[in-house]
């Protein structure tokens, strides 16, 4: 994220930030909402929920917990890997994926397999992180698949911390064209690195 690091909220900082070596970030929250009305979609999401990307579902108030651990990736690449899980009615669910940077644009790798891969742009108004798909691909084997932009969803995550609860807001969208909202996740968390806690 380069100087737009220094633009974010102090605590938002340390969110986005390098995780020390030996340490990890932990948060605890509720999400407002989870997933999609749309029950068409979801024997798709039942596939991509087997890879820990989106899930089957449509609930409201799901508890979750995220954590963030430093890694270095097969490629060589510094990434913070995340683990977000989900207590949902029927069971908890943990979603996947490991972010890094790569020519100057932030990379998303999702998915156990780690084979979706969205590049993102990265902008902050008033201390708040928004980031923006600029291209999805699909990674088979040595090969990589970009979609066509016009059949592409487009996600969007905006990242706030709210000073007046002393908590930190996250909503993420995922949109396509013709069709609408495909999937969307948001809600409010407490977050806070630990120190001497990397293999919890």
């Amino acid at each position: 994220m380069g100087g737009a690091l220094d633009e974010l909220h102090p605590r938002l900082r340390a969110y986005f930030g390098a995780i020390p070596v030996g340490s990890l970030g932990r948060g605890d929250g509720v999400f407002d909402v989870v997933g999609t009305p749309r029950r068409w979609l979801w024997p798709a999401l039942w596939v991509l929920g087997r890879q820990g990307v989106l899930f089957a579902v449509w609930q409201r108030d799901v508890p979750f917990t995220v954590v963030n651990r430093p890694i270095v990736d097969a490629a060589g690449r510094t990434a913070v890997a995340a683990e977000r899980t989900f207590h949902l009615a029927g069971g908890d669910r943990t979603m996947v994926d490991a972010i890094t940077a790569d020519a100057g644009n932030l990379v998303d790798f999702l998915g156990r397999s780690r084979r979706l891969e969205a590049r993102l742009e990265a902008t902050v108004s008033d201390g708040a992180l928004q980031l923006r798909s600029t291209s999805l691909a699909v990674r088979v084997g040595p090969w990589r698949m970009r979609l066509p932009r016009a059949l592409s969803p487009r996600v969007n995550l905006v990242e706030r911390f709210d000073d007046g609860s002393g908590r930190q807001h996250v909503s993420v969208t995922i949109d396509a064209p013709l069709v609408g909202r495909l999937y969307e996740y948001s809600g409010s968390f407490h977050y806070e690195i630990r120190t001497g806690e990397a293999g919890s």
